[in-house]
């Protein structure tokens, strides 16, 4: 079976506050059906200073998202598009766009 959406993939959000932004994927959690993007779903932490030199503070950073409210880009249409798999000769499995049936 091929992933849907892979590390260092380029997606678009479809729900929620960041509806419509893009952006990079940084890590996937398969067994709960979540992705980190980079940029995107950004939550408050109140950091409290755990070591000597580290500094306590308010940070911004990344929550997970579900999975099921991305969509892949496609690198050659430039739209978010669903996913294919096809055989190749080699033996090898690959995605493709269900647009432009473009590989991934």
């Amino acid at each position: 079976m091929v992933a849907r959406v892979k590390k260092n993939d380029i997606i678009m959000v479809l729900s929620g506050r960041d509806k419509g932004k893009q952006g990079e994927v940084v890590a996937i959690l398969k067994k709960k059906d979540k992705v980190l993007i980079k940029g995107i779903a950004l939550v408050t932490r109140h950091v409290k200073a755990r070591k000597a030199g580290e500094t306590p503070g308010i940070r911004k950073e990344e929550s997970f998202i579900n999975l099921s409210n991305v969509m892949p880009m496609c690198t050659s249409c430039k739209k978010p598009c669903r996913i294919n798999a096809k055989l190749l000769d080699t033996g090898k499995r690959v995605r493709i766009c269900n647009r432009c049936k473009e590989i991934f």
